[in-house]
C-alpha cells in the first residue's frame, strides 16, 4: 500500500512517501506563507525519491485543520483534485495529531492576537480543542499539563518533531472522505469571529 501523506495547514510543510509502514521519502520544513511556492517542487522531490509516478498512489492522507485559512486548502486542494481524477482513497486527520502522535498532551497551534488553537490528545486521541488565550495555557502548564507545538509562543523551545511519520502512527485517527467534493478545512473561530 503506498500513501502519500501531506501537511500545509501550519508553520511547516509536510510531505511523505510510504510503503506500508516504511518511510521512502519525506520533507518537511518550516515554510510559514510559503507552502504554496514550495509544494510542488518538493512534491516532485519525494515522488521522484521513492521513484513514484502518480499512478502508484494507493491513498493519500492530509491534515484538515485547524490552522492557517490559506494553509489548509493548499494540500486539500491538490488531494481532492487527484483523488477525484485517478480514483484515489482520500483520507484526513486533525493538525494536532501530527505533533502528538501517541502523547497524552496538549498541543498548541498559533492562532494570533495572543491565541492559540489547542488540541488535548490521550492515548492516540483528540479528545478536546478550541481555542484559549496564552494565559489559559500557562495555566494548563502550571496545573500539570504536557504542552507541546509552538512553544516559542510560551517562551519555550519546541522539540523537534518527525511529522510526516506522526501521520502515519495516528492511523486509528484517520476518517476515511466518503465524498470528496464535500471535504472542507477544519478552521475553528472564536465566538467574537462568528458574531461578526
Amino acid at each position: 500500500m503506498k500513501t502519500l501523506v501531506l501537511d500545509t495547514c501550519h508553520k511547516y510543510l509536510v510531505i511523505g512517501c510510504f510503503e506500508n509502514q516504511e518511510c521512502l521519502a519525506s520533507f518537511g520544513q518550516f515554510a510559514w506563507k510559503k507552502q504554496s511556492e514550495l509544494f510542488f517542487v518538493a512534491l516532485n522531490e519525494c515522488m521522484t525519491q521513492a521513484n513514484w509516478n502518480v499512478d502508484d498512489i494507493d491513498q493519500i492522507v492530509i491534515t484538515k485543520g485547524p490552522g492557517s485559512y490559506t494553509g489548509e486548502r493548499i494540500a486539500m486542494t491538490f488531494a481532492k483534485v487527484l483523488c477525484t481524477t485517478k480514483k484515489i482513497d482520500l483520507y484526513t486527520v486533525p493538525t494536532y495529531m501530527i505533533f502528538a502522535a501517541e502523547q497524552d498532551c496538549e498541543v498548541i497551534l498559533d492562532a494570533r492576537s495572543k491565541r492559540v488553537y489547542y488540541g488535548r490528545c490521550k492515548d492516540g486521541k483528540l479528545i478536546n480543542e478550541g481555542i484559549k488565550t496564552l494565559e489559559e495555557i500557562k495555566k494548563d502548564q502550571e496545573n500539570g499539563i504536557y504542552i507541546i507545538g509552538d512553544l516559542d509562543l510560551i517562551d519555550e523551545i519546541p522539540t523537534e518533531t518527525e511529522f510526516a511519520k506522526n501521520i502515519m502512527k495516528v492511523k486509528n485517527n484517520w476518517e476515511k472522505v466518503e465524498n470528496v467534493h464535500l471535504l472542507t478545512p477544519h478552521y475553528l473561530k472564536s465566538q467574537e469571529e462568528l458574531v461578526q
